[in-house]
């Protein structure tokens, strides 16, 4: 044909290269993937039949199928039916593993037995960027996102739902025992096959409603009132559309702030994030092995707890606070119209009047000072303050911790554009590579090592995207 490139001819004998070593080039990614598997001391971090013994039949060795696993989730394949495949026929995959080819199962138990020693591999390249200096700024953003499990929401059970689902299922039943009853009056109103039909739809609506009845029985029992049905840990949790919600996991992340980074994650089935502050700050800068670190938050992790557990671990934690007083909006002054002096221990309120400390109480776990002012009842402005003949104001014993850090938050007013920019796009490559399908695993454990998995992959890119091939071979190898 002309002007056209001409195909090679299926039948002609290729001078293919010799050597395995040939196919990949020397800035392949896949090196880097080599070369850091090749540099772990697999039997430290806990992998299975790192040292197997002499009898029985040959295993292959976990380093081979590290491999194929980093590989995989490097290249969005995470099925371990896909990994089998292409370590057949994909010439990258067949140098990295010297042309092994483990069957899926093989590869699937592996990912399942040796969780705890994948999460470690994690640590572990995060300890290889610490030795390449790339965390300078000891400042990291937090965030969550909810992952959906294998576990759909018709196989989710909580007191509420089973009471919504009961409820349709007697309407159901109500409705066939009518149409029943017309037939008994009158043969002629309905065929046959559909009293037929009826019969047996009954039968099966008793059926489900004999199952919701065990499954309440078994929600007053499950600690906290709620019962997956597929994946055990998954959970039911809230999502930001209106009326919306997914069951799932909810991952934890602390994001480089400088080189967006994830150096340290978790996963929990809890659907908030107001418990998570603390821990994830201590994670991050026990990653970084820095002494003072700045942790940027938005105000779901608004926790006082939390807030005073990260400064007594030198972590300044930056979390707005979430207005939850109608004062404002309904054109009342709210707490921060009024004035503690610290000197007094009282309050100045918009009169000017003295509002005294008059008792302490403990509530939920937290000591409470109380204050208010004599002078309430017969203010010309209480309307404008409160609807009550007291104006009661209420201030935690660290209280002075949460002041500081409103303080700071004000002198940086693009910490809230910071922590956007720095933790969200990561949490939308990682669904992106993800894919829009549930996770492959079920229960909290091997989910951990499934994110971690994902968590090793996203570093690993982004690493070789900062240094490049060669300058992370050399690294490795120092």
């Amino acid at each position: 044909m002309k002007r056209f490139v001409d195909a090679v001819d299926r039948s002609q004998g290729l001078l293919l290269p010799d050597r395995l070593e040939d196919y990949v080039h020397e800035d392949n990614p896949v090196r880097v993937v080599d070369a850091f598997v090749e540099a772990l001391d697999l039997s430290l971090l806990g992998f299975e039949a790192a040292n197997r013994a002499a009898a029985g039949r040959p295993a292959y060795h976990p380093a081979a199928l590290l491999k194929i696993y980093i590989y995989g989730y490097l290249n969005r394949i995470q099925s371990s039916r896909r990994l089998e495949r292409e370590a057949q026929r994909n010439l990258e995959l067949i140098w990295l593993t010297g042309r092994l080819a483990p069957d899926f199962k093989t590869i699937a138990d592996f990912r399942k037995d040796n969780g705890s020693a994948i999460r470690a591999v994690c640590s572990q390249f995060i300890v290889l960027c610490r030795k390449m200096k790339v965390f300078s700024h000891a400042v990291v953003a937090i965030d969550g996102s909810k992952l959906k499990a294998v576990n759909s929401r018709d196989r989710n059970f909580t007191a509420g739902k089973v009471k919504a689902r009961q409820k349709q299922l007697e309407e159901s039943v109500a409705r066939y025992l009518a149409e029943l009853d017309r037939a008994d009056r009158d043969p002629t109103l309905l065929p046959e096959g559909r009293v037929l039909h009826l019969k047996d739809k009954l039968a099966k609506l008793r059926q489900q409603m004999e199952k919701l009845d065990a499954i309440e029985q078994q929600l007053q029992d499950a600690p906290d009132h709620q019962i997956s049905l597929t994946d055990p840990d998954a959970r039911s949790m809230a999502t930001s559309g209106r009326g919306t919600g997914t069951v799932g996991y909810n991952v934890q992340a602390a994001v480089d702030a400088e080189h967006h980074l994830i150096v340290a994650h978790d996963v929990t089935n809890t659907g908030h994030d107001r418990a998570e502050l603390s821990a994830m700050a201590r994670k991050a800068k026990d990653a970084l092995g820095a002494g003072h670190m700045t942790a940027l938050a938005d105000r779901g992790y608004f926790n006082a707890p939390e807030i005073l557990a990260c400064e007594q671990a030198s972590i300044i934690p930056l979390v707005p606070k979430p207005l939850t007083s109608n004062s404002k909006a309904e054109g009342r002054f709210d707490k921060r119209d009024f004035v503690y002096d610290p000197t007094m221990d009282e309050y100045e309120c918009p009169a000017g009047e003295r509002a005294i400390h008059r008792f302490a109480a403990e509530e939920n776990g937290l000591t409470l000072h109380k204050y208010w002012s004599s002078a309430c009842p017969d203010c010309p402005i209480r309307a404008r303050c409160t609807t009550a003949r007291y104006r009661r104001i209420t201030r935690w014993e660290h209280e002075h911790v949460l002041e500081r850090m409103q303080m700071l938050l004000d002198a940086r007013p693009q910490a809230a554009v910071a922590r956007r920019q720095t933790v969200e796009h990561v949490f939308g490559t990682l669904k992106a590579w993800l894919g829009t399908t549930p996770l492959l695993t079920k229960t909290l454990p091997k989910v951990k090592t499934e994110i971690s998995l994902a968590v090793l992959a996203y570093n690993m890119k982004r690493m070789i995207k900062i240094m490049g091939p060669q300058r992370m071979l050399q690294a490795i190898a120092a």
